[in-house]
């Protein structure tokens, strides 16, 4: 199986999903999530993508939870899946690195609402997962560090990406332990994670060809751009957090 027929499965799968979605609302209405309702939406991540994934995974929930699989267990296969998808990345496999980030996501997504409906949520859980988190996106731009190693303008953007990423979550992090409201931005972590995993589907679809007519575009040119929106726009989220959680420390204190 090529790597680009992962990509193609890879996006059947999401289209029958979100069609399957679009039908029970048509016939049932819209299903509501409160743990989606409270991530909030942005223009790069709208509330109904949430609401159709968070839908589709309800089944899967209830039957991890009958085969008693804790939050933990479902957070470690997270980790495997991610760090597969980081080396899958490193040997050049994009379309495997799409199937396994996306196996992945959703492990992250399943672990939370296993821990709801156990009633198992912890600290210890939470922190875990933040920490796997980490982990998972590190290995995802690592990975392509890796494959990319020769072509130094394409590390750099790399690491811009992965510092823009760091920096978010480190904004959310002060903003809880200086006790104050998380601000919501653009390329959130569910948000940076659905950026590259797109591009990396379909890297080896529009790669190979855009090559092929501009050879000074490099074959990864599709992933370089999402690297470059996370850089950018994570960049700039980062730094107006960081702004809003200072002025928001400064009036409680």
């Amino acid at each position: 199986m090529t790597d680009a027929t992962i990509s193609w499965i890879t996006g059947a799968l999401w289209l029958v999903l979100f069609g399957a979605y679009a039908i029970r609302v048509r016939k049932v209405g819209a299903y509501r999530s409160e743990r989606a309702a409270g991530v909030g939406s942005t223009v790069v991540m709208g509330q109904n993508i949430m609401q159709a994934t968070y839908w589709a995974i309800e089944p899967v929930v209830r039957g991890l939870v009958r085969l008693r699989l804790t939050a933990n267990a479902v957070t470690t296969i997270a980790l495997v899946l991610g760090v597969g998808a980081g080396a899958a990345v490193a040997f050049g496999e994009f379309g495997l690195a799409c199937l396994l980030a996306t196996l992945s996501t959703l492990s992250d997504i399943l672990d939370g609402q296993v821990a709801r409906y156990t009633r198992t949520g912890s600290p210890t859980g939470e922190l875990y997962d933040a920490a796997v988190d980490r982990y998972t996106e590190f290995a995802f731009i690592a990975g392509f560090i890796v494959y990319a190693h020769a072509t130094g303008w394409l590390v750099v953007l790399a690491l811009l990406a992965l510092h823009a990423s760091f920096m978010i979550s480190h904004a959310s992090a002060r903003a809880e332990a200086l006790e104050v409201d998380v601000p919501r931005g653009l390329m959130r972590r569910h948000e940076r994670a659905a950026c590259l995993t797109l591009v990396s589907g379909l890297t080896p679809l529009l790669g190979p060809p855009l090559h092929a007519q501009w050879p000074a575009l490099p074959p990864t040119a599709i992933f370089a751009i999402g690297l470059a929106l996370v850089a950018t726009l994570g960049g700039w989220s980062a730094i107006v957090r960081l702004a809003r959680i200072q002025r928001a420390a400064r009036r409680a204190s």
